[in-house]
């Protein structure tokens, strides 16, 4: 699955222009490297996202395309 719908549908980010932007201004990294918004999420990547001064980390734990909202919290941990 492409990074920036993951972020949308896991709800890391809440829509997917607002990922795509933060993709594209290199605030988001996987295990370490900056991705692009294209770049393929895996289960046990880490996921690392600037939001100004605070920085969140993520552990991918699943990869679905469609999730309702009680359950998108069981797609990821927060490391």
């Amino acid at each position: 699955m492409r990074l920036d719908k993951y972020l949308k549908v896991s709800r890391l980010i809440k829509r997917r222009t607002v990922a795509n932007e933060a993709c594209d201004a290199g605030r988001v990294k996987i295990n370490d490297k900056v991705a692009r918004a294209s770049a393929e999420v895996k289960i046990g990547d880490i996921i690392e996202i600037a939001f100004g001064a605070k920085t969140v980390k993520a552990e991918v734990l699943k990869v679905q395309e469609t999730v309702r909202k009680e359950d998108a919290e069981d797609m990821f941990r927060y490391c």
